[in-house]
């Protein structure tokens, strides 16, 4: 079959891969004019790092990302307040954990994609004409095609599921916390391996040692307006009025903003649909059913959803309807799992009051006790989802 792929981002190349493998022909499509740079780290284990493993990717991963030694929250005066030793917490995965920037995920998960592959920069689908035989696309810019399959992997503001299923609010739980991050070089101070963090009512900021002399700073503030789109400006404005008067190091980091190697920010949402699929077009990863960055598990979920769906596209020999039906059937009860516990941790990252503050500190102060931290985090890291084999091709 040829398939278009809208987004290379992490479930876009992810498909690319295991449909190749598996004999098709993937085109992917991407707005943006190269493969994004920046944004978050993501905590990355579980079924997607099973996916990522059987891919051959986990050794680059391994030389790529982190393994934080230490989580460190402090006062407003910098002082040390609790911390633990996340690898401890780690190995109740059995070890299979990495911390690793999402755009590098994303680039070794393209890289390992057969260097055959059509990849469409700098454009996007503007129409979808499915006829029941065909998908007929047309572009922004370039000469309208034909497909047997569309594919959104696009992101939470998907142009293909707004196309083909409707507008986004019709989809979208807002949890009400925005997030920023954006990276910097020869931030000082520097802590190499630990992830500080200060936490106010309303407000956490996360500092984190990149490789490179460069530093990453992930902000999520409570915010109930309309956040500014595709203008950096307008939204580095409202983080700065956003932060007015939070303490620790935030004017310093503030003061960062113009010289920021990367800029990023959108509201921690979610995406709950009926089907992920209408016709010959389905949605995989944030486009679909996106957890929220709350969640922190959504690109291991884009890289089991793309392996997922590849691999019933397999099974049902190219059967679209059984192979987009056993696909969500596989998938669709974990991911909103996933989806209904990311919804209570909204105060472990940007408290509402002083009583959810006192709280949050509370369990961070006692995740040095084993079984404290089994019960807050080690439950998250049995992945219930448990990935099909590999098919023989």
């Amino acid at each position: 079959m040829r398939v278009l792929i809208v987004g290379a981002g992490i479930a876009g190349p992810t498909l690319t891969y295991w449909l190749q493998r598996f004999g098709h022909e993937a085109t992917i499509v991407e707005h943006a004019p190269q493969l994004r740079a920046g944004g978050y780290v993501v905590d990355f284990w579980g079924a997607g790092y099973d996916v990522a493993e059987r891919m051959g990717i986990l050794p680059r991963l391994q030389d790529e990302g982190y393994h934080v030694r230490e989580a460190r929250e402090v006062s407003r005066s910098g002082r040390r307040i609790t911390h633990f030793d996340p690898q401890r917490v780690v190995g109740l995965s059995g070890g299979r954990y990495i911390t690793i920037g999402r755009s590098d995920l994303a680039r070794a998960i393209y890289d390992a994609a057969d260097g055959t592959v059509e990849t469409v920069f700098g454009d996007t689908v503007t129409a979808l004409h499915d006829d029941g035989g065909r998908v007929q696309v047309e572009f922004e810019h370039g000469t309208p095609r034909e497909f047997d399959l569309v594919v959104g992997a696009d992101g939470l503001h998907s142009r293909v599921r707004r196309l083909v299923f409707g507008p986004e609010a019709e989809f979208e739980r807002d949890l009400g916390i925005t997030v920023a991050a954006f990276d910097v070089a020869q931030y000082r101070p520097r802590d190499d391996l630990v992830a500080v963090m200060h936490t106010e009512v309303g407000h956490q900021v996360l500092r984190l040692a990149l490789h490179d002399d460069a530093t990453m700073f992930c902000i999520m503030f409570r915010h109930d307006g309309q956040l500014p789109q595709d203008d950096p400006a307008a939204q580095q404005d409202l983080l700065r009025r956003s932060l007015a008067g939070v303490g620790w190091e935030v004017p310093a980091i503030l003061e960062q903003l113009p010289q920021a190697r990367t800029f990023y920010m959108d509201r921690a949402s979610q995406i709950l649909m009926p089907s992920w699929s209408r016709g010959r077009v389905g949605l995989i990863g944030d486009a679909a059913a996106a957890p929220s960055l709350l969640a922190g598990q959504g690109s291991a979920l884009a890289m089991i959803e793309a392996y997922v769906l590849a691999h019933e596209l397999h099974e049902a020999h190219g059967d679209h309807r059984t192979a987009f039906s056993a696909y969500q059937q596989r998938l669709a009860a974990p991911v909103r799992g996933k989806q209904d516990a990311a919804i209570g941790m909204g105060a472990a990252f940007a408290p509402r009051n002083r009583m959810q503050l006192l709280l949050r500190d509370a369990v961070f102060g006692l995740m040095t006790v084993p079984p404290i931290a089994k019960i807050a985090i080690g439950r998250s890291l049995v992945d219930p989802i448990h990935l099909p084999p590999v098919p023989v091709s």
